[in-house]
């Protein structure tokens, strides 16, 4: 009698949604950053209850794969990064540690309509008011980070009413809107050719990018990309088992 082959076993209905939205994230149909599909579009597609579809999101951000944010939504992650747990700390603090002289260059302070994903990502809706800095950030005269900074009218309704060359957005913003939660990514990466201008160096210098996302509560504060001439600067960090 010939031998019969067994058929796997079906996958359970929420691996399902989860290897089908892992495969789309392997074949780059995400890109990290990118809003994925809503918890309501899946049960549609899938037809499966709503329980189902969030266990299957609840394990992908176990992963690594996806970050969600309550009544926002889901977003691929930043993947094949190192992650670590780092702390938010004032640059002026890190510069007046070294017994060197801190000083800021305010290039941009200005109220602007939210784009579509710069919305999600701050809990607004398209179009909605945000408030854009971008800073030069000296140590003894020497520009070493360009701070571009998105934040939420909401959590810090006075930010743009802040003289940024007597005290730095981090601080401010740590005062008026403690943070609960923060999200980074961080790379190697070339600059944009205005933040070569600014940081005085070759458009080709490899950069450190950090771009790190906060909130309090389940409220979004702010969302900054921090650029960093790779010569001048050194990510340090600690472990203790």
């Amino acid at each position: 009698m010939p031998s019969r082959t067994a058929r796997p076993a079906p996958l359970a209905p929420y691996a399902r949604v989860k290897q089908h939205l892992k495969d789309a994230l392997a074949a780059g149909r995400f890109p990290p950053g990118a809003l994925m599909p809503s918890e309501a579009e899946l049960v549609a597609q899938f037809g499966v209850s709503r329980m189902t579809v969030n266990r299957a999101l609840r394990e992908l951000q176990s992963e690594g794969l996806v970050d969600r944010l309550q009544g926002v939504g889901t977003f691929a992650a930043q993947l094949h990064k190192v992650a670590s747990t780092l702390t938010i700390r004032d640059l002026h603090d890190e510069i007046a540690e070294r017994g060197h002289r801190h000083d800021a260059l305010v290039k941009l302070a200005r109220e602007e309509r939210a784009p579509a994903a710069l919305a999600a990502r701050l809990g607004l809706r398209e179009g909605d008011a945000v408030f854009h800095t971008l800073i030069v950030h000296r140590e003894n005269g020497v520009p070493i980070q360009v701070e571009d900074r998105y934040v939420n009218p909401a959590a810090a309704p006075g930010y743009l009413a802040v003289d940024f060359t007597q005290t730095t957005p981090t601080h401010y913003l740590l005062q008026v809107a403690p943070v609960w939660q923060a999200q980074y990514s961080i790379e190697a990466a070339l600059p944009s050719a205005e933040e070569a201008r600014l940081l005085g160096i070759p458009r080709g210098a490899p950069c450190l990018v950090v771009v790190r996302r906060t909130q309090q509560r389940d409220t979004p504060i702010t969302i900054a990309r921090l650029v960093h001439p790779g010569a001048l600067y050194m990510l340090e960090g600690a472990f203790s088992p």
